[in-house]
């Protein structure tokens, strides 16, 4: 189970940080000719989606580092250098699968 969850994690960590690339590409809160509000719209969705980039990467960064030979304590009590529990790979696969989901529908 721990290596098909290994794998899950991975896939969708790819699939999320893919997207918020995506996304973070095509965000410009500082653009011209736009009001407060959708400064502030926009500027929130980039910081959303920043912070579930940084999510996504480390969701592939650990397991390479781990494989790569890393202690699991070099980073401290800040960056925990060990597999994906269920629910951080659940909650990794439901946005995963919710990005899927609007690409299909997107056609």
């Amino acid at each position: 189970m721990n290596t098909v969850m290994l794998a899950l994690h991975a896939v969708a960590g790819f699939v999320v940080l893919a997207e918020a690339l995506n996304k973070l590409e095509r965000c410009d809160p500082l653009g011209k000719h736009m009001t407060m509000h959708q400064r502030l719209v926009d500027g929130l969705k980039a910081v959303a989606w920043f912070l579930l980039g940084l999510g996504a990467a480390g969701a592939l960064a650990v397991p390479a580092l781990l494989g790569l030979g890393v202690p699991a304590d070099a980073g401290g009590n800040f960056f925990r250098l060990e597999g994906p529990t269920l629910d951080q790979t659940l909650v990794l696969v439901g946005f995963a699968v919710l990005i899927v989901r609007t690409r299909v529908k997107e056609g």
